[in-house]
């Protein structure tokens, strides 16, 4: 099974390489089922994997003049104040058993695959429902004299305490918020958004280092040079496929699979 996770986690990276986004959501999942690292620890592991990924992606974006470096700073150090504080302080202060009243409690584990769960179907349904947003977004013309920088602040900390709890990248939300708030453009808020989600994800992980996690390197490092290898396919298969038309059919399968984390974790845990 950890033969197939060190495969899933090239996936994840071919995915980010050919659609922009999305592949991160899968990190938690095959780190916890195929891999069968622990719910919590995974979700330390996801942003130590995320952020090294989207860092690859953000650097060849920067190459092609695709990252706007300002809005990445304002929108990204709120973000990571915000995930730090969380995966340092948040995290560890949340107990190992949640009751809900006198009958029914979940462990701390459970409650964090539910979340995560939650936001897969939330993901799965923005990417499925993505080309005539994306259609929209892109006809959208910057207007760099108006950008809303304190809904860009706030949206930062949100997205920031988003990711410190589940550990997943959060592009889906950061994307139209450059594009809608910042007056970027499409192409510019991608590439963009793969800097921010490196910084917050890679600063938010020494928060787990502070917070004592036991970090299993040797498999860490195996893992994530497999993700980060899978950009650079999924960049030079971009040349010849259109990642738009992945983009629906790899939306279907994200609902899919949080539908059966779901399932699995409120009926079988």
């Amino acid at each position: 099974m950890e033969i197939l996770a060190y495969i899933f986690a090239a996936v994840i990276g071919i995915s980010l390489g050919l659609i922009g986004a999305g592949g991160s959501i899968l990190t938690v999942p095959v780190l916890v089922y195929l891999a069968h690292v622990e719910p919590v620890l995974a979700t330390a592991y996801s942003l130590f994997v995320v952020g090294s990924t989207a860092l690859v992606g953000g650097i060849q974006n920067s190459f092609k003049k695709l990252v706007d470096f300002k809005t990445a700073f304002l929108f990204g150090i709120p973000s990571i104040l915000a995930v730090y504080a969380t995966r340092a302080f948040i995290m560890p202060w949340i107990p190992p058993e949640i009751a809900f009243g006198e009958w029914f409690s979940v462990s701390k584990g459970v409650g964090v695959l539910v979340v995560f769960a939650i936001l897969m179907v939330a993901t799965s349904i923005s990417m499925i429902r993505s080309n005539g947003k994306d259609k929209e977004l892109e006809e959208i013309p910057a207007e760099p004299k108006k950008h809303h920088f304190g809904l860009v602040l706030l949206e930062g900390v949100g997205v920031g305490m988003l990711t410190g709890l589940v550990g997943a990248g959060g592009g889906f939300l950061i994307i139209p918020a450059l594009v809608l708030l910042a007056g970027l453009d499409m192409k510019l808020a991608v590439g963009t958004s793969l800097f921010i989600i490196a910084m917050k994800s890679l600063i938010g992980f020494t928060g787990d280092i502070q917070a004592g996690m036991p970090i299993e390197w040797g498999f860490l490092l195996l893992f994530t040079s497999f993700s980060v290898a899978g950009i650079f396919i999924g960049s030079w298969l971009h040349r010849f496929i259109h990642g738009d038309r992945l983009k629906q059919g790899f939306g279907w399968f994200v609902l899919l699979m949080g539908i059966y984390m779901l399932i699995k974790e409120i009926f079988f845990a």
